[in-house]
This record gives structure tokens, sequence and C-alpha cells, in this order.
């Protein structure tokens, strides 16, 4: 059963640039993938387009059943409730605490205060930061920061969690520390996982399915893939 299915997605923008060409995709749910290519291949707008920052020009991109695109913009925020996303740049609250951080995302949705501490504290135990729940964003290091912003964007226990680029920031030991803690949120929860990268590294290693676009189109589709020079 296909969780997400992108359906003769084209999206041109108002500039008449077209950054994805007639896609058609379909991602089960648990799945791991790795979404690849160079600049301009159109990743960012596939991402834009999954949390419904933009809307397809023509197709469909339905997600556990809910067409995206048809969503309202007063109504986007269903949608964002039911995912998480980990951005390269963390994006934390500097005056906040990694407690406070990652227990904010339940506070702006109106949770039960028994419900926030229990689900805050089970998600700095995935990531591994339960010892530091006190400690401020600049007392970690920027693995430690990525992960706080993973367990911010788990902690509604989300279906699907969207990673763009989460290691950018980082050096290959610290990168790697983050792919064994996404691994294990998606062993452990069943979390459907999509993340860009441009680390050939991490792909080779992983071996998880890997998409490759260029110039908004899909070129390879590898169940368990590497990455291939000709494929940047």
């Amino acid at each position: 059963m296909e969780f997400i299915k992108i359906k003769n997605v084209t999206k041109q923008y108002r500039n008449g640039v077209t950054a994805i060409y007639d896609l058609n995709l379909g991602i089960k749910k648990g799945d791991f993938v790795f979404v690849i290519g160079g600049s301009g291949s159109g990743k960012s707008t596939l991402f834009k387009m999954l949390y419904r920052e933009e809307k397809p020009t023509r197709g469909e991109i339905i997600i556990g059943g809910l067409n995206v695109g048809k969503i309202r913009n007063n109504k986007v925020y269903k949608i964002r409730r039911k995912l998480g996303i980990v951005f390269q740049d963390y994006r934390l609250l500097p005056k906040s605490t990694v407690y406070e951080n990652v227990a904010f995302a339940l506070e702006v949705i109106g949770a039960k205060t028994d419900d926030i501490h229990k689900k805050t504290l089970k998600a700095l135990e995935l990531v591994g930061l339960k010892g530091k729940i006190r400690n401020y964003p600049d007392q970690l290091s920027g693995g430690e920061q990525q992960r706080v912003a993973i367990a911010r964007a788990i902690v509604n226990e989300p279906k699907l969690l969207l990673c763009d680029e989460p290691t950018g920031n980082l050096d290959p030991e610290k990168s790697m520390e983050i792919m064994r803690v996404l691994e294990n949120i998606n062993q452990t929860l069943g979390t459907t996982i999509i993340m860009t990268t441009h680390a050939k590294e991490i792909v080779n290693q992983m071996e998880k399915r890997v998409i490759v676009l260029k110039d908004g189109r899909l070129v390879k589709d590898y169940e368990k893939g590497k990455y291939a020079n000709e494929d940047i």
C-alpha cells in the first residue's frame, strides 16, 4: 500500500521556470528514501510540495489519502501536524532549553501537559539526549543541536519525516550519528523518511532506496542504491 502517491506532477513557477516535469512516484509506509540530484534538479521544489509550501501546477500529491495540493491555505496546518520537517539549519529557540525547544512543538497545538512531558522525554530518549534536557542550544555541539531539531520534528509522532540536507553542516562522524538516529526512528516508530542529501558517503553506507532527479525529471530509482558520479 502506497503511503505517498505523486501522480503526473508538474511544477511551473510564475517566472516561467519549470522545476518538475511529469513526476510519478510511489512511496510505501515505513520506507526510508534518499532524494539526490545536482543543483536545479527539483529536490527543493519536491520537498516544498510535500509539506505544502508550494502546490503542483498539474497532477496530484496524495499523502495518507489526503490530496495535499487541494488543501486550502487556511487549512495547511492540518497537513503540517501530520508530518515532521528537519532542515539543514537547526532553527532552535536560543533562549529555551533542549526540553523547552521540543515541548514547544506540542504546546503550540494545545496538547495536554502530561502528554507534552511524556512525549518530549520519549523523543529526546530516541535521539539520545535525555541527559541534556536542561542544556541550552549554545551548550551543544552541532550534531546535538540537530538531534534536538529531530526530536522536535518527531515529538508528535508524525507518519512522515522530511529531512532537507540534515547533515549539511556536520562533519562525517557527526553526520553518521544523525543517520543512525534517523534509522532508529524509522525502525522503532515505523516513520516514513524522505531525505535530500549531497553526501555520497551517507547514501552509499545506508543502502536505502535512492531517487535521482535531474533537470526536474525522475531519471533513476534504485531499491538499494549507491550514489553514482553521474547522479549529480
